[in-house]
């Protein structure tokens, strides 16, 4: 099987090298500076010479906070990108998934969000990756959209490498308390989608494999817990434990709101694929020693 994916750099394009490579799957990259999503014709270009049996969008703009000061250049990425995306692949008989966020939802629900439940984005990239899933589904009838949320990996910048960098310089940090989601390894979501992507080959004609699903891990935590589990992790390879203060979000003010509850019900991915993502302490884990043990390596050199 051959996979396109858009961006290169990112945790999940990285993720899906890597993962693909151990698969047996060979997967395409398809990047700036040579394509850039805001050109559609070089998009549909690239895609139609990479010859892939399966497109995935994962390539976005995802600066959260200064997408509040610069919504038109999120929006443009996000919604009109994955247009031409989902319409390149379209164009050459292929189906599309649309990489999406939990942000699309206003964190208001009191339990896990479903795939069918109302969206109501309460900031400038929610309301951006919304547009894409909306404009992705229109310009590619075989669509299927895959919702992830507190993604980390040995790749690029997220929680768990913050957390490890700043607990080299403070005994004590404060973490917000009060927001709740299930923080998800980008190699865990590789692996999801090259299930979801083979079975998308196989089964060409079964329209139950395209539309939204939640891509997450298992189990949910606060900001705080995931935090506490980085710091005790690292505290077993022997860095000093630091000390988690848990915060309230108004203690913590960001540009742009984060959902409360950004808890992903994700039984429709087992149901319809059969799929199930790890529960996050294990691939914390997992991710964690990675990262100490490299940046060890690296001091020693």
């Amino acid at each position: 099987m051959r996979l396109v994916v858009t961006g290169r750099e990112g945790q999940l394009a990285q993720s899906l090298i890597e993962r693909g490579r151990s698969a047996g799957v060979e997967i395409i990259c398809i990047a700036r500076p040579e394509v850039d999503l805001l050109e559609p014709d070089v998009v549909a270009r690239a895609i139609e010479a990479a010859r892939g049996d399966v497109v995935i969008n994962a390539a976005a703009y995802t600066a959260v906070d200064k997408a509040e000061s610069e919504p038109e250049l999120a929006m443009r990425v996000n919604g009109d990108g994955a247009r031409a995306v989902a319409a390149a692949a379209a164009k050459t008989g292929r189906p599309v998934v649309q990489i999406s966020t939990d942000y699309v939802f206003d964190g208001r629900l009191d339990r896990p969000y479903r795939e069918e439940d109302p969206v109501a984005p309460t900031s400038a990239y929610g309301r951006s990756k919304l547009a894409g899933e909306y404009a992705a589904a229109a310009a590619n009838p075989r669509c299927a959209i895959a919702r992830t949320a507190w993604v980390y990996s040995p790749f690029g910048n997220n929680f768990v490498k913050t957390m490890l960098r700043l607990g080299l310089t403070r005994d004590e940090i404060s973490v917000v308390a009060d927001q709740w989601g299930a923080p998800t390894s980008a190699l865990d979501i590789a692996d999801a989608l090259i299930a979801m992507s083979r079975r998308l080959v196989a089964e060409p004609g079964n329209e139950s494999l395209f539309g939204a699903f939640h891509v997450t891990g298992l189990t949910y935590a606060t900001w705080a817990e995931f935090a506490a589990a980085i710091f005790s992790a690292a505290a077993a390879l022997g860095r000093p434990l630091v000390k988690v203060i848990p915060i309230s979000t108004a203690q913590y003010p960001t540009p742009a709101a984060r959902p409360a509850n950004s808890r992903l019900d994700v039984g429709k991915l087992h149901r319809v694929f059969g799929l199930a993502l790890p529960e996050w302490r294990g691939a914390t884990q997992d991710c964690v020693q990675r990262l100490v043990r490299a940046s060890e390596t690296e001091r020693r050199k």
